[in-house]
This record gives C-alpha cells, structure tokens and sequence, in this order.
C-alpha cells in the first residue's frame, strides 16, 4: 500500500467528486481511478459504491478515509518537524477557505504575505466551513477559515474578520427603496441561501428562528455568484455580509441594512496540540498583527 494512494483515495471523497480531485492534485481522472482501485484490489473491499451517480463511500471506504486522514496526517506532520530541526527557510502551508471568505479577503492575504515570506508556498482547499473543520481535526490541512463559533476545545483560534450581515434584493423589489428592514419584516419572503455544508445556512436560519419564523428557502447552492444572480433574477432575497456587495451588479441588486443584523465572525484555526510549523506560526503571526 502506497501513501500517494491513501491520498488520492482523500482527495476523492473530500471533494465528493473524481473531477474536482483530479483538479485538486492535478493527475488525470483516469490515473486517480486507477489508484483507487489499485488500492481496493490490496485491502479486498470496494471503497466507492459504483452503482449510484453520487460519489458515495462503502462502510469500508468510510473506515479507510478515517485512518487514511491519521496516517497521513502523521506522515505530513514528521515532513513539517523536520524541515523546521535543519531549520529550512521553506515551508508549505495547506489552507481550508470557504469560497466565499476566499473570493473577498484572500487575495490581499496571499498577496502581502507572499511579499514577505516568498519562500512559503499556499495550497488552498475551498470547501464549506462545517467541512474545513472536519479536515483541520483529522490533519488534512494545516489551517482553516471559519466562521465562528467553533469548537474553543478542538483547536487554537486567531481572529481574523468580523461584521454585519446586510439584506440583498432585485433593485425592484418592494424593500428595494427603503433605508433599513428588521428580520420579521422577512418572514413571507423566499430566501436564497448557501448549502447545508455552508456555516453560513445554519447562521440564517437561527437568526430568523430568533425573531419568530423559519425562513422560506426557496434555492440553496454552493456558490456565492449563482445566489447573487439568482436574487438579481427575482427569484428570491439573501442575507449576506457587507462587503459582498461591491462584487455584485449594484444596477440589479440593492444593499439593504437590517435592524440588530447578525454578524458574522471570522477566524482561523488550527488543531490544539498538533505541531506548527515555521511557515504556519508565521501566517498566523502575519494575520493577527496585519488584519
């Protein structure tokens, strides 16, 4: 059994999908089925039920991704412990970032710090925040991007990013020429929201049971662009946070502001006790004096 397996074989069923793998580790999707089965011929199980259209794993595939997360994160974590005892100027740091956080405040992160330490390499992950969770626990990537509240036991946070949620209509909507619009006001409305794999699902949901109401979902996706076009399509309304709007058609969409809005609140984390390496105590360093 070969490591480079153990981790294709992750990659798949992180991303649920061979395409979005063979993107992610940059093989062909033939080779990356190829190992897989490869893999199942050696432990004599299947790993991956063939029979449906959804990616879904077997109850052998389900324990093989459990202890392949442990061994490879084992694996990887030794890499780091070296690296930093001959005390190498290098270093890689794989990031878990919802699309979202990724699209708004990325780029500048990435962008500073790659000034400053050119030296250190960053891999992202984008997946939903529930998602990222699971995978800084289980070792798979070094840092994750969430939205609060987290689990304060199960890793080490640094705060990154917090602010209001703002209301996003069609420009002819009937809220679209008011100035301010509290939550119970939305009640009969459709909402479009992200995913259930999305922190951000769950946030909407229990702010609108707070003020007396489950919101009517009308579309959910993974995608905060598609959202976006669906409310300019005047299939729906959103709640978002502020600073997406200047990504949106401001022609088609208006930014509404909400009486005692939710707020949403950012951090990184990182596992509690796992061993940080040079590069990441210097990202983490870099956000909390820089941002």
């Amino acid at each position: 059994m070969e490591l480079k397996d153990l981790r294709y074989f992750t990659e798949v069923a992180t991303y649920g999908s061979f395409t979005k793998a063979a993107s992610s580790t940059f093989i062909s999707q033939p080779t990356l089925s190829k190992s897989i089965k490869k893999l199942e011929s050696e432990l004599k199980v299947e790993l991956i039920e063939r029979s449906t259209r959804k990616l879904i794993l077997t109850d052998a595939g389900k324990i093989v991704l459990k202890q392949a997360s442990k061994i490879l994160g084992a694996t990887d974590e030794l890499s780091i412990l070296l690296d930093d005892l001959i005390n190498l100027p290098t270093g890689n740091i794989k990031i878990g970032i919802p699309p979202l956080i990724g699209t708004l405040f990325f780029p500048e992160i990435a962008k500073t710090f790659k000034q400053e330490f050119p030296e250190v390499t960053l891999e992202l992950v984008e997946l939903g925040a529930k998602r990222i969770e699971q995978l800084v626990e289980e070792g798979q990537v070094d840092v994750g991007i969430i939205v609060f509240p987290t689990d304060h036991s199960k890793f080490d946070i640094t705060p990154f990013i917090k602010e209001e949620f703002m209301l996003y209509t069609n420009s002819k909507h009937r809220f679209a020429e008011l100035t301010k619009v509290n939550l119970p006001q939305l009640a009969e409305e459709s909402f479009i929201v992200f995913n259930r794999e999305f922190a951000l699902h769950e946030l909407i949901i229990k702010e609108c049971q707070k003020v007396g109401f489950h919101p009517n979902i009308a579309y959910e996706s993974s995608q905060w662009d598609l959202i976006t076009e669906l409310v300019g399509a005047e299939l729906g309304i959103t709640l978002l946070p502020k600073s997406i709007y200047r990504k949106m058609d401001q022609e088609t969409i208006k930014m509404i502001k909400l009486t005692s809005p939710p707020m949403w609140e950012l951090g990184f984390i990182t596992k509690k006790e796992r061993y940080q390496s040079f590069a990441v105590r210097a990202l983490l360093k870099f956000v909390a004096e820089r941002f």
